[in-house]
């Protein structure tokens, strides 16, 4: 399927590594120009050719979402670089597990503004540019916004549920501009490094276990399963979507709704 997106500009937090890596390289594989950000150099190089290999221009930028100016720092230059923006992916984000009790204010306030008020500032600076043309703005959220995550995760639910609010609210007071305002919320995904592939490193019949008990469709989910979905809902294939937040998780999560 055609998704359209060819020549437009898509702008990717956390777009090194991971499932953001993954996303960029759907996008581009659509045929949309790369903006992304990431902390280490030697990421951002990697992620950069691998754009690059698939004939794609690419801008990486070596940004902390968390600084104070990362919105400015982020989306100037690549109004600079390509003219436009129509896509951005809010992607970037973390967790600090522990009990409740044990949580400090320090650990609140730097997983509420990884994972939260880092998006808010992004989004913000990046409206205007999308306004001139209508476009796609994108939070990766989690399942565990949508209901219970367990114990050890009140800091990572309360953020990822405050995303997935800020995206209904934003998919409303944004529609008159054409611009359209997504979640989506994987489940448990594997990919080198991440939490879950060092666990099942560590302990493969005991996340075997855990996957019988919690996955129906029997496996894990995989970054580009996510980036997928992600490139559909920038499409204008998705263009009566707004305001959703869409799993992708193997069938792992409860909710109703």
């Amino acid at each position: 399927m055609d998704l359209g997106l060819a020549g437009r500009v898509a702008l990717v937090t956390g777009g090194s590594g991971g499932i953001g890596r993954a996303i960029a390289l759907a996008l581009a594989d659509e045929g949309c120009r790369i903006a992304f950000c990431g902390r280490t150099a030697e990421t951002l190089a990697d992620t950069a050719a691998a754009l690059a290999g698939r004939g794609v221009e690419a801008l990486p930028l070596r940004v902390d979402v968390t600084d104070a100016d990362s919105g400015e720092r982020l989306v100037a230059p690549t109004l600079e670089r390509f003219g436009r923006l129509d896509v951005l992916v809010n992607n970037v984000g973390g967790n600090r597990r522990k009990p409740f009790v044990e949580t400090s204010d320090e650990d609140w306030a730097a997983i509420l503004e990884l994972n939260f008020g880092a998006h808010v500032r992004i989004s913000r600076r990046a409206i205007p540019a999308l306004r001139r043309q209508g476009g796609a703005v994108l939070f990766v959220a989690s399942i565990f916004g949508r209901e219970a995550g367990g114990p050890g995760l009140t800091i990572y639910n309360a953020t990822k549920s405050a995303l997935i609010s800020l995206a209904k609210v934003l998919a409303l007071e944004l529609a008159a501009d054409g611009i359209r305002v997504n979640s989506v919320a994987p489940g448990s995904i594997r990919f080198p490094g991440s939490s879950w592939d060092r666990r099942c490193l560590a302990d493969p019949q005991g996340m075997a276990e855990f996957v019988r008990q919690n996955i129906p469709l029997g496996r894990f989910g995989t970054a580009e399963e996510v980036a997928d979905v992600v490139a559909f809902l920038a499409s204008d294939r998705a263009s009566l979507i707004t305001g959703a937040c869409v799993n992708v998780d193997g069938g792992q999560s409860r909710s109703l709704i």
